[in-house]
């Protein structure tokens, strides 16, 4: 079993950047692959971006493209998300998970573990 908490998050003008990161415990990181997801009020909860195991494969969900990067440190047992370019429609909670499987997943039923949620708010 593992552990996440989520850490980063803010209030933010739009086209300012933030940096969430989710430290892991209980299980190494490297057994993972891992996801961050966000949901915004009154929204279900939906993908952001993916990395796998060893950091060499991302992938992220189109509204991030090209803003967002996701990295990870095994030896830290943490992960990143770099978020640039923020926009007032990126205002949600944002969750790390942990998905036991070797692939990358973009649904969230598909994930092991959560971690509670970290808040970014994006003013316009």
């Amino acid at each position: 079993q593992v552990q996440l908490v989520e850490s980063g998050g803010g209030l933010v003008q739009a086209g300012g950047s933030l940096r969430l990161s989710c430290a892991a415990s209980g299980r190494t990181l490297s057994s993972y692959v891992m996801d961050w997801f966000r949901q915004a009020p009154g929204k279900e909860r939906e993908f952001v971006a993916a990395i796998t195991r060893g950091g060499g494969g991302t992938y992220y969900a189109d509204s991030v493209k090209g803003r967002f990067t996701i990295s990870r440190d095994n030896a830290k047992n943490t992960v990143y998300l770099q978020m640039n370019s923020l926009k007032p429609e990126d205002t949600a909670v944002y969750y790390c998970a942990a998905d036991a499987t070797l692939l990358i997943h973009t649904i969230p039923s598909a994930m092991d573990y959560w971690g509670k949620g970290t808040l970014v708010t994006v003013s316009s």
